[in-house]
């Protein structure tokens, strides 16, 4: 995912959180705020739950990843990707496969 489209300040995150408009899976939370634009941006958060400094950084990774093969850049909404306990549970291919029906769900 290109750095232009992600979700990077404090402001904007906050901003989309509090409309309270969200998907969920086992895996993943997709909060999302309807955007007129060209293209859609996303912020992933990872808690410290999820675990030390490098292991955030590599699930940040992957989901960067993965929402770049889903090509979720043509949808019309900005987006928080909230990532879950559950995410150490499955595989790659089953959280991108949780992660695809995820953004099937969104109704903007």
């Amino acid at each position: 995912m290109k750095v232009a489209l992600r979700v990077k300040k404090n402001e904007e995150f906050q901003e989309i959180i509090k409309l309270k408009k969200f998907v969920a899976c086992p895996s993943f939370a997709l909060y999302i705020k309807p955007k007129s634009g060209k293209y859609s941006r996303f912020g992933i958060s990872c808690g410290k739950k999820m675990g030390n400094a490098v292991v955030r950084n590599k699930i940040k990774r992957q989901c960067r990843g993965m929402l770049q093969e889903l090509d979720s850049a043509n949808k019309r909404f900005d987006g928080i990707l909230m990532v879950r306990q559950a995410y150490h549970k499955l595989s790659y291919e089953e959280n991108k496969k949780s992660l695809e029906s995820l953004l099937k769900k969104v109704k903007i």
